[in-house]
């Protein structure tokens, strides 16, 4: 008796993994200026100095994480052959919805001798965890990059920003080294630091702009040599998947997307060759599923927020002013048993959020003496993405 795969014999792809995230790439393709602005800033490390902090802005999608980690491969591997550079240590971590005490308490479990406790989650504050990340620091010794991947999304970026690199003018280490990575996604992200911070950093920065489609054409077609049996993709398609992105967001990893989606079309169907018409089918597959994503990354009132804004789209409600979204949101969020923002001006501060991340449209007008100046909103994409994501997310947490 036949099974459900057993009619699947064949497959265009030779090795899908190079269309995937989670890809690194040996080579970094068309990343050569941020390559060589990279290696200045961290030369120091090779001489035994104290490490430049570096600061690497642009948007997701552009580079900026797979040229770090191709870097700190590239810089371990030299550091271990010169006789002035002191050991190297490499501690990455992600902020994305992590607190200050929570990325020092990681930091310092990381850098705790084998078989130690961990550092408590409770009963200890962020400057006691502060003086074991010291601590630690001074027993293992040696030199230390800390790569700070989406810093822009820590609550208290500041204090981080200016404790470690401070760490050895202030007496707190004194048998190492500190430097700093930081990754932000936000290109205004240091106009919010402090000016002591500003000073204290003296970083060297690196911005990541949008690829062009000659550029993204080049990575899929390297991309493409791996990933597809020989003769499986055209070259019109390549190029295809290229112009898409290069004219959406100049984002790399969507237009690896368009591609490895496009191809999944393709074989779905029994296609042996991805096309053109492949590519432009998946578009609207890939852009739904990223902002799917988007949305999943919203707090959970600007997510009930949203679920609000769709509710009166369906209802043909909209534009609507915030006073009005702020009811309909009250009523969402007493539905999943939460306690609703108190006050309109935090309702007002999350609409901007929303219409600053592209969710919505926002119209201002002005009725004179009247009627004043005030913002209307709606959304700019369609409602049933909100309300079908929103389902998911209740049933994954239910």
């Amino acid at each position: 008796m036949s099974g459900p795969f057993s009619n699947i014999t064949e497959t265009i792809f030779a090795d899908k993994s190079v269309l995937t995230e989670s890809y690194q790439p040996e080579t970094i393709l068309e990343r050569d200026e941020e390559i060589e602005a990279y290696s200045h800033a961290l030369q120091d490390v090779l001489f035994g100095r104290e490490p430049e902090n570096v600061f690497l802005y642009g948007k997701a999608g552009l580079g900026k994480t797979a040229v770090t980690e191709y870097m700190m491969d590239e810089l371990r591997e030299e550091a271990a052959t010169r006789e002035q550079a002191d050991d190297l240590h490499i501690h990455q971590i992600n902020c994305n919805g992590r607190t200050l005490f929570m990325v020092v308490r990681q930091l310092v479990n990381r850098l705790l001798p084998e078989g130690a406790s961990d550092f408590p989650k409770r009963g200890l504050g962020t400057g006691d965890a502060f003086d074991e990340l010291y601590t630690q620091l001074d027993r293992i010794g040696g030199t230390h990059l800390f790569v700070i991947d989406e810093i822009d999304h820590l609550d208290d970026a500041n204090t981080l920003l200016y404790e470690l690199p401070r760490a050895r003018a202030n007496d707190h280490i004194s048998e190492s080294l500190v430097g700093i990575v930081g990754i932000s996604n936000d290109y205004t992200f240091r106009q919010s630091l402090s000016p002591k911070v500003k000073d204290t950093l003296m970083e060297t920065e690196i911005s990541f702009s949008p690829y062009d489609a000659g550029e993204l054409q080049t990575i899929l077609r390297h991309r493409a040599e791996t990933a597809f049996v020989d003769g499986v993709c055209d070259q019109s398609a390549i190029a295809k998947a290229a112009a898409l992105a290069a004219q959406d967001m100049g984002n790399a990893r969507q237009a690896i997307d368009f591609l490895r989606v496009g191809s999944e079309v393709a074989e779905r169907e029994g296609d042996r060759h991805v096309i053109d018409d492949h590519i432009e089918r998946a578009r609207t597959l890939v852009q739904r599923g990223r902002l799917q994503n988007k949305i999943r990354d919203q707090t959970q009132h600007g997510q009930y927020i949203l679920e609000a804004i769709a509710t009166l789209a369906k209802e043909n409600e909209l534009p609507a002013r915030s006073k009005e979204i702020q009811t309909v949101y009250e009523t969402v969020a007493d539905a999943h048993g939460a306690s609703p923002l108190t006050t309109l001006k935090s309702v007002q501060d999350h609409l901007s959020d929303l219409h600053m991340l592209g969710f919505l449209i926002r119209h201002e007008q002005n009725q004179g003496r009247s009627g004043g100046q005030y913002y209307e909103y709606e959304l700019d994409l369609d409602p049933d993405i909100i309300v079908q994501t929103r389902q998911k997310i209740v049933e994954q947490t239910s």
